[in-house]
């Protein structure tokens, strides 16, 4: 397995269409970067939050999820409470090549600011936008910069491709759009 470039990482976001809107140089003027890098992607979160609130006493159930624990926001600038978190999505949505793994990891500025961002691997096949959870692991508020850089995607090639891709199995998040809660 290879960690792929940013030449291969353009190709395929232009030719087959991998991340759209695509953004094939890293911006970084005055935001959070975003764009191309050496060996990955970072992405960007757009203006639509989920933002955990317990107003309501709601238990957190992965098996009977409810979304009465949330607040929508649509805001440029979005404010996580203390030890709270918030669902967001990325601006750009992705179409993985069947042969291809992709990773995530938060930026460090985020990081360094005790805001964690999480997202599980991209499978081959897979398309939709990315939900993004923010984690603000401080006791004070924290800001997310909406279409600013939120994480960075690693793209791993394979040596040959999956039997089952996700696509094949009709993952249960397929082809998400917005910022997709939990599924059984």
């Amino acid at each position: 397995m290879s960690v792929m470039p940013d030449t291969w990482i353009r190709k395929m976001a232009t030719e087959h269409a991998m991340i759209d809107p695509f953004t094939e140089n890293l911006k970084r003027d005055n935001v959070i970067s975003y764009g191309v890098s050496s060996y990955g992607y970072d992405a960007r979160v757009s203006d639509e939050f989920k933002i955990f609130t317990n107003l309501d006493s709601a238990v957190v159930d992965p098996k009977n999820f409810s979304d009465k624990g949330f607040v929508d926001r649509k805001t440029d600038v979005c404010v996580i409470p203390p030890n709270s978190f918030a669902l967001a999505r990325t601006v750009e949505y992705f179409r993985i090549p069947r042969d291809v793994l992709v990773i995530c990891l938060g930026k460090s500025t985020y990081a360094r600011c005790g805001i964690i961002v999480n997202v599980t691997p991209l499978e081959p096949e897979w398309e939709g936008h990315v939900t993004l959870e923010f984690s603000n692991t401080t006791p004070m508020p924290a800001r997310i910069y909406a279409n600013e850089g939120a994480c960075q995607f690693i793209f791993l090639k394979a040596d040959s491709p999956c039997a089952v891709s996700y696509r094949d199995r009709k993952g249960k998040y397929q082809g998400q759009k917005g910022v997709t809660l939990p599924r059984l």
